[in-house]
């Protein structure tokens, strides 16, 4: 996949957030990897593995969304979309904007005195390594929705001009066998 150039001042901020999700994924095997050796090989499990593996890849997961809908790689029915005219696009291009929209407010105002709640008295996990798991996802969760209202609205306000990019089947043929050929490359060096 190639990655979409930022176009807005959040796009930036969400490219720039999501790259600390893509390095977290590393810190989670790098950790995962460690818990095996010292469990396996040392006899001497840990007792923070786990639970850091599992706060970590929570944020993985709410960045990796802020990073799909910056890329506009979230759910749309491309076969419909594209054979439809561009007047009829932004009309779709609104209502999935709207429905973002709303989804973040429900969530920012159904959790935040939750989250206020649990980051206040700092609340923690209730296992022997006891993290501060819930007093920081729920508010992470909070600011995330926060950034994708933002991130849904800017990606509307600048692709509203623009004429999408439909793929057909030669450019799908051409990026598999561009990728292959990198593949092919990387196997004969």
């Amino acid at each position: 996949m190639i990655e979409a150039r930022p176009k807005s001042a959040i796009d930036y901020i969400s490219l720039g957030i999501s790259r600390v999700g893509m390095f977290l994924v590393a810190v989670i095997v790098s950790i995962m990897f460690y818990e095996v050796v010292m469990r396996y090989f040392f006899e001497k499990p840990t007792l923070w593995v786990n639970e850091m593996s599992l706060w970590l890849g929570g944020f993985t997961y709410l960045l990796a969304a802020l990073y799909v809908l910056q890329q506009r790689g979230h759910i749309r029915i491309t076969l419909l979309y594209d054979v439809c005219p561009r007047w009829l696009q932004r009309i779709f291009d609104i209502i999935s904007t709207v429905c973002i929209v709303l989804f973040g407010a429900m969530i920012i105002q159904g959790g935040f005195n939750e989250a206020v709640a649990k980051f206040g008295r700092w609340e923690t996990f209730g296992t022997a390594w006891d993290p501060p798991i819930p007093a920081t996802m729920k508010p992470a969760i909070i600011v995330i929705a926060g950034l994708m209202i933002a991130q849904a609205i800017a990606n509307l306000i600048t692709d509203w001009n623009e004429t999408p990019v439909v793929e057909g089947a030669e450019d799908v043929a051409r990026e598999l066998r561009h990728s292959y050929l990198e593949t092919a490359g990387d196997r004969h060096d």
